[in-house]
């Protein structure tokens, strides 16, 4: 049985509560190695501290729920930015207050540009 408690968690029970596999947080160790260290014990086991579970979390959910890439995560860890929660980070991204509509659009200047790029893929083809 897995105890959630303890300081240190192994790859197999980190695997099994983020509900991802093991290979994938091998492969998270090598793209965030800042934020991803296990310590290793016998025989090269993983094992993992509350606070890297809790990173791993917010890479998760990021990745997954929220639709960042690699490169968006590793940007976040370069700045120092990594938030506690991944719903930390999308309420502290301002919202503009005026969404422009479509029926404000001059179609006119959408359709040069449409004949533009038809013009350059024939050229180009």
């Amino acid at each position: 049985m897995e105890n959630t408690n303890e300081y240190f968690a192994s790859i197999n029970d980190v695997s099994k509560r983020l509900n991802v596999p093991a290979h994938t947080l091998r492969y998270w160790e090598r793209q965030f190695p800042v934020a991803i260290r296990p310590t290793t014990g016998a025989g090269g086991r993983r094992y993992y501290r509350t606070e890297t579970v809790a990173k791993l979390f917010v890479i998760r959910d990021l990745l997954y729920k929220h639709g960042l890439t690699i490169a968006g995560v590793k940007k976040l860890l370069r700045d120092g930015n990594l938030p506690t929660s991944a719903d930390e980070l999308l309420s502290s991204v301002p919202v503009s207050a005026e969404v422009p509509s479509i029926k404000n659009v001059d179609t006119s200047d959408l359709d040069l540009a449409i004949s533009l790029l038809e013009n350059a893929k024939n050229i180009l083809q």
